[in-house]
């Protein structure tokens, strides 16, 4: 009966019941929406979301690009765009300052705009951090929440003064400056939906280095090889979530870095890519269109 539409290990659960009687289901990433058909990032709605079939499907998310834009941000000391891209090196010196770091413009400056959760794979990177600064690299981290992450970080720019930088806590003016004085952000998530800093990221020329998950293995161009080769890389990709992959992903940016030209080709095809809403918003639109025409589910 539609009791049983609603039950859930033997309590009420009304998403369940959404998922069950709503005409279509969707998420913010295709790859999301391939993930919570699976046993393992199911979470226990796997089999119910299969049920569903060709009825579960996936539209990216975008961000807002007049509140995200280097050439207008209030926020910036410098305003850039693609065409002024040398200007990104005095939000970097502005950066450094702000994170107590080393003002050194050689440096490839790494960046963390995020909640500190294992969720989004920054135990990783705090077990990292030796190599990044090994590498030469620095680290400034913008975020708050678990209290052994906030200490290991806290413990990392204790270690590393003039190399690693944190700011606990939430700063929105600061978030922006990150995005345009940091050269990558960083998101080694071990699962999610979208993500919308590797979008901030890449409007911002601030190259995502990010886990191959959910909506941020759609949205960032791995730069290997073969795309490097073809003009069409945007930032870097790792998979599987662990800590060999995390430092192996460091070495790769790192080494893209040390051939500037190349790096700066990479940073201008992430400036073109489209971020905003006006995509998802069209899918939206027919996906509702096809509903009212009964040609979905």
């Amino acid at each position: 009966g539609r009791l049983d539409g609603m039950e859930y290990w033997g309590k009420v659960s009304f998403l369940k019941a959404a998922v069950k009687w709503a005409s279509h289901v969707s998420t913010v990433s295709p790859t999301y929406a391939r993930e919570i058909i699976t046993e393992k990032e199911g979470m226990g709605f796997d089999g119910l979301l299969r049920e569903r079939g060709d009825r579960v499907t996936g539209i990216t998310n975008g961000i807002d690009t007049t509140v995200w834009n280097p050439a207008t941000d209030p926020h910036l000391v410098a305003r850039y765009g693609p065409n002024r891209l040398h200007l990104k090196a005095t939000n970097k010196a502005d950066v450094q300052a702000a994170f107590r770091l080393d003002r050194d413009p050689e440096a490839l400056l790494f960046c963390v705009v995020s909640r500190l959760t294992e969720q989004k794979g920054l135990d990783l990177l705090a077990d990292a951090v030796g190599h990044l600064v090994h590498r030469g690299a620095q680290l400034a981290v913008l975020g708050t929440g678990d209290r052994a992450l906030e200490l290991a970080f806290h413990r990392a720019a204790e270690l590393n003064p003039g190399r690693v930088g944190v700011h606990i806590g939430y700063d929105e003016g600061l978030a922006h400056r990150l995005q345009a004085g940091a050269d990558t952000i960083l998101m080694p998530s071990r699962f999610e939906p979208c993500g919308l800093s590797q979008l901030c990221g890449l409007r911002y020329g601030t190259l995502p280095v990010v886990a191959r998950v959910g909506g941020l293995a759609d949205t960032v161009i791995d730069a290997n090889e073969a795309a490097l080769a073809d003009g069409v890389a945007t930032g870097f990709q790792f998979s599987p979530v662990d800590h060999d992959n995390m430092k192996a992903v460091i070495d790769r940016t790192c080494d893209l870095w040390a051939d500037r030209p190349a790096f700066t080709r990479v940073v201008r095809r992430a400036m073109g890519r489209n971020v905003g809403w006006a995509r998802a918003a069209a899918d939206y639109r027919a996906m509702y269109e096809q509903l009212l025409e009964g040609t979905v589910g």
